[in-house]
């Protein structure tokens, strides 16, 4: 097919199995776009694909998954005209406690397969002359969470590549947006949840402070004081469309309350003033051990 130049409303997007992606996915296919959905799954993308979206098989850890699935949108139309680069999980647990194969799967599908996605769409975006790249942050990159550790390095690393990469390629025409949630009932805490059983021989070391941290999260996303602040994805699905549509788009945009409150308090708080605050929350591991002998 011809390159063809100037906008388009070709989108791909990883992590449509369910959440913020699914949500996305079914928003803009909604709005008119064509829009490709993937997942590792083609079965959990039928609600996409009833509602007129292209289920795309794609894995965000596999380099041929992901040139694969770029090469087809590519083949039909040019290129990818918009990249949202959604999928990502937390990995929950101590510094100390979680192990290094579980730490390299988190930065596989959280960093390098937004980095690499990047890649594989940018030469025909380039060579179009535009393109939109909307990567999924989270306010979690931007302030750190006790026992999210590994999660928030994740999210660190992905504002730092969007802000490098932002400058790289708008010259081209092409725009990089951050999209930064804040808690999201999306079953997101259930799944960081479930990340939290720890073997080895620090586990009993933090054995209660895992399970602080684990209700610490169900009570922000479901019944605690801050899950009145909480949004549900199609929050996060009307802003990814506001950025796709903007003729300028910001540099990121903070979604729900949550987000904007707790980057509000981290942002008057010193380092001290932060550990004090999280410390309310989620008492410290050495304290919870010498409580329980």
């Amino acid at each position: 097919m011809k390159q063809a130049e100037g906008p388009s409303r070709v989108v791909l997007i990883t992590g449509c199995s369910s959440g913020i992606g699914r949500a996305t996915a079914l928003r803009l296919v909604k709005s008119g776009y064509i829009v490709y959905a993937t997942a590792r799954k083609i079965s959990d993308l039928d609600e996409v694909a009833a509602a007129g979206g292209v289920p795309l098989s794609l894995d965000v850890t596999s380099d041929d998954s992901m040139a694969s699935a770029v090469r087809a949108v590519e083949a039909e139309h040019g290129s990818v005209g918009v990249l949202v680069n959604n999928a990502g999980y937390s990995q929950s647990g101590a510094v100390e406690a979680v192990s290094m194969d579980r730490v390299r799967a988190q930065f596989e599908t959280n960093v390098f397969g937004v980095a690499r996605l990047a890649q594989h769409v940018l030469p025909a975006m380039r060579k179009r002359r535009w393109g939109r790249i909307i990567n999924m942050s989270s306010m979690g990159g931007k302030l750190t969470f006790p026992g999210f550790g590994y999660y928030h390095a994740t999210k660190y690393a992905v504002e730092a590549l969007s802000d490098a990469l932002r400058f790289e390629v708008r010259d081209f025409g092409v725009r990089v947006v951050l999209v930064e949630p804040g808690f999201i009932k999306s079953g997101f805490a259930e799944a960081a949840n479930s990340n939290l059983k720890i073997d080895g021989e620090v586990a009993a070391t933090y054995e209660a402070f895992h399970a602080a941290i684990a209700k610490a999260t169900r009570e922000s996303y479901e019944k605690g004081p801050l899950a009145v602040l909480a949004g549900v994805p199609e929050d996060v699905a009307a802003v990814v469309q506001r950025a796709l549509e903007a003729k300028r788009p910001k540099a990121r945009y903070t979604v729900t309350w949550s987000a904007k409150v707790l980057l509000a308090n981290k942002a008057i708080l010193t380092d001290a003033g932060w550990d004090w605050f999280v410390g309310t929350t989620v008492p410290s591991p050495a304290l919870r051990l010498s409580s329980a002998t």
